[in-house]
């Protein structure tokens, strides 16, 4: 991670050393299988600005773990933005679950009015997908809004069939219907009669260049991230640069990383999207005892504390914390590498 923009925006980068003296490691039951995973690790730092996050998934390298941990320091050495909001508004998230638990799902989402279903799994089928979609559309009424998210599991010919089974549910938009920014960039020209707009997420947040996307004309709208991007402060430039519409959207965070997506979205001046901040539902436990859940479909703009006891009763075990210390040592590697450590 070389790009000095997405370095802390006051004050000397810590030393690895302060990093390592407050960093804690959990492991989080999922309240239902996600993303492949059914625990989700974190590493917890705490700045003086107040507790941060560090929490690529396992799968990551250490150049794109590196951004992740830039987005911890910001967030925790860093003042961020003035807020223009004090409640951000969210949707819910529907996994890859049978159809007939879209209810249950819906139920610790209290009040959202847009939910987000995950389609185009590995062992899923578009049948599935429809119902799972038809099931959400019951559940939420004429008045509901459903965005699907397909982590570019379609290709071109895929993703133009699907999009047109999909449809009658009235869908806000279709997220990352394929992996590669040439493929929205076809799949937004053949679907753009029927006016259900393209969001970016992986072609933002996984490329070198994320602003490559709305370069191409690839996107209607981008999916910002915090931690893949950086922090708060790279993550505004970006928006900036972009010009188009944001949903400012979490990558399975603890109730610290939602934090972190929830002082970005408060500032980001136009915020036409529910955001996808409400994933503290997703998880069975969380780090504090005051968590980022929706209220009346919204989760406040604040700071979170975690709570001793339970950062006790969820520590992961010696091998994994000794994994995830090693970790943080070769990202903050790669991130003092760059120029601007020179």
């Amino acid at each position: 991670m070389t790009d000095d923009a997405a370095l802390p925006t006051s004050g000397a980068l810590p030393t690895l050393d302060e990093l390592l003296a407050t960093a804690r490691v959990v492991a989080l039951p999922m309240v239902t299988r996600f993303r492949g995973i059914e625990v989700r690790a974190a590493m917890l730092l705490e700045g003086p600005e107040g507790w941060t996050e560090f929490s690529p998934f396992a799968e990551y390298d250490d150049e794109e773990a590196s951004a992740w941990l830039a987005a911890a320091i910001d967030f925790g050495w860093s003042a961020p933005p003035p807020a223009l909001r004090d409640r951000i508004p969210v949707n819910a998230t529907v996994p890859a679950v049978d159809p007939d638990s879209v209810r249950v799902v819906l139920e610790r989402f209290p009040g959202c009015r847009t939910a987000k279903v995950k389609v185009a799994g590995g062992d899923e089928t578009l049948s599935t997908d429809v119902a799972r979609a038809r099931a959400v559309r019951e559940a939420l009424g004429p008045e509901g809004r459903i965005r699907v998210d397909a982590n570019g599991g379609w290709n071109v010919d895929e993703a133009e069939h699907a999009i047109h089974a999909l449809a009658p549910f009235d869908l806000e938009y279709v997220e990352q219907p394929c992996p590669s920014i040439d493929e929205l960039a076809e799949i937004r020209l053949r679907t753009k009669y029927m006016g259900i707009p393209i969001a970016a997420d992986e072609s933002v947040r996984r490329v070198s260049d994320p602003l490559a996307v709305a370069e191409a004309g690839a996107a209607d709208l981008l999916v910002i991230k915090a931690q893949p991007l950086g922090g708060i402060h790279r993550a505004l430039r970006i928006i900036e640069r972009a010009g188009l519409p944001v949903v400012v959207s979490s990558a399975l965070d603890t109730s610290i990383g939602l934090a972190m997506g929830a002082h970005l979205a408060a500032s980001v001046p136009n915020l036409d999207f529910d955001c996808g901040l409400g994933t503290a539902s997703l998880l069975a436990a969380d780090v504090t005892r005051a968590p980022l859940l929706p209220e009346d479909g919204s989760i406040a703009v604040r700071r979170v504390v975690p709570d001793p006891e339970l950062l006790d009763r969820y520590a992961a075990d010696e091998a994994h914390t000794d994994w995830w210390l090693e970790r943080l040592g070769r990202a903050y590697a790669v991130l003092t590498a760059g120029p601007a450590a020179e």
